[in-house]
């Protein structure tokens, strides 16, 4: 990759894991003058020629900007050039993941737990449909009927009752749509988003219009008021509004047609240094969940007597635990690796690929992962990988 800049222009380079941007300094990927690195304010970072972050703090400081009235306050330069790490998950998984600034107003705690509570007495199928792929629901008239009683309200459309109609419908939304150790997680008596790409808490993000404190009342935790929102953005609006754009990932081949269609870019293929020796297989597709969890349970319970390390990916934390059940029933010792015990993610990692080490991660072990297979492995390394609802062993 050639990098362009010059002396009055800026260079943003661009990573979706700040934890990754430690380990790859540390490591010597590549080199950093350390002695030149030193506290600083955000003014002067984006001052400096080439300026290293997370795609969340470059696109808040632009939601900052446009909230200054001041213009000595604004923090960032011209949109020039930026280089992306793991362009493909950033700009094509995240493209449409909005970055909101708010702050709190809204309703108040007893009327979220009134609703949670009538949403709980509603049943899928006879008082609302479920649209999974829109995330939306439909209450049906039966449904419609139950809320009113339970409020009292001879008609809810009316004007009278047309303001519960939005809390019923979020707190249906809450309830039908958004599953605990899935989209969010439990943690010190507040509900934390999980990232669906990256599998990784995102402690302080909140939902709008009142879907947050929904769940929050669905789940018995306090309810924060709800938030107004001053800026938003999505990462796709904010990397479109650079001149020039590039990155690198290790999977972006099969996007090149979007790449090019949304940001114009092309995707070049750079050739392994080594022979591929990865053998692909036909996917394995179950009757039953209960039938693919065996099936695995059994080929991690032979593969683990002969040495062999193997890493298994699921899609959400619930997934993840309901596994690991699996495994402990044929007795294979393994780790667990999801948002609930984030902190142990680099130790965890760093043992995978030893000798009859068995980890069974959310995507967190997903873009930017590094996997070392140590020399004491079992030399016919067959590592399984499940992904959505069916499983396939790859061999490299």
């Amino acid at each position: 990759m050639e990098v362009e800049s010059s002396e009055s222009e800026n260079l943003k380079l661009k990573t979706d894991n700040l934890k990754l941007d430690e380990t790859r300094d540390t490591l010597g990927s590549f080199k950093v003058v350390h002695e030149f690195l030193r506290p600083c304010t955000r003014r002067e970072a984006y001052a400096a020629d080439i300026t290293y972050g997370t795609n969340n703090e470059f696109g808040f400081d632009y939601l900052r900007d446009n909230l200054e009235y001041d213009p000595a306050r604004l923090r960032q330069r011209d949109f020039n050039y930026a280089i992306v790490d793991e362009i493909d998950s950033i700009l094509i998984d995240e493209a449409r993941t909005p970055l909101i600034i708010s702050a709190p107003t809204g309703d108040s705690e007893d009327l979220y737990a009134r609703f949670a509570q009538i949403a709980g007495g509603l049943a899928a199928d006879t008082d609302f449909t479920v649209d999974e792929k829109q995330k939306a629901i439909q209450l049906t008239p039966a449904g419609i009927e139950k809320a009113e009683k339970a409020l009292g309200i001879g008609n809810i459309y009316t004007e009278k009752g047309i303001k519960y109609v939005h809390h019923l419908e979020t707190a249906v939304r809450a309830k039908a749509l958004f599953q605990l150790d899935k989209e969010y997680v439990v943690k010190n008596g507040e509900i934390i988003i999980v990232d669906e790409f990256t599998g990784r808490m995102m402690p302080g993000r909140r939902w709008s219009e009142g879907l947050h404190q929904a769940i929050e009342a669905k789940e018995g935790v306090k309810v924060q008021k709800e938030s107004r929102t001053f800026a938003s953005i999505t990462f796709q609006n904010y990397f479109r509004m650079y001149k020039k754009l590039a990155g690198m990932t290790g999977t972006a081949k099969t996007s090149s047609e979007e790449f090019y269609k949304v940001y114009g870019l092309d995707v070049v293929s750079i050739p392994t240094n080594k022979p591929i020796a990865r053998a692909d297989r036909n996917d394995q597709i179950f009757q039953t969940e209960t039938g693919k969890y065996k099936a695995i349970a059994k080929k991690v319970a032979e593969l683990n007597k002969k040495g062999q390390p193997v890493l298994i990916g699921t899609v959400s934390i619930e997934k993840n635990e309901v596994l690991s059940e699996y495994l402990r029933t044929v007795g294979v010792p393994h780790e667990l690796l999801n948002a609930k015990n984030h902190e142990r993610e680099g130790e965890i990692i760093a043992q995978a690929g030893r000798r009859g080490a068995v980890t069974v991660a959310t995507n967190m072990a997903g873009h930017g992962a590094l996997i070392t297979s140590f020399a004491d492995a079992a030399d016919d390394r067959e590592t399984p990988a499940k992904r959505n609802s069916s499983f396939q062993w790859k061999t490299h």
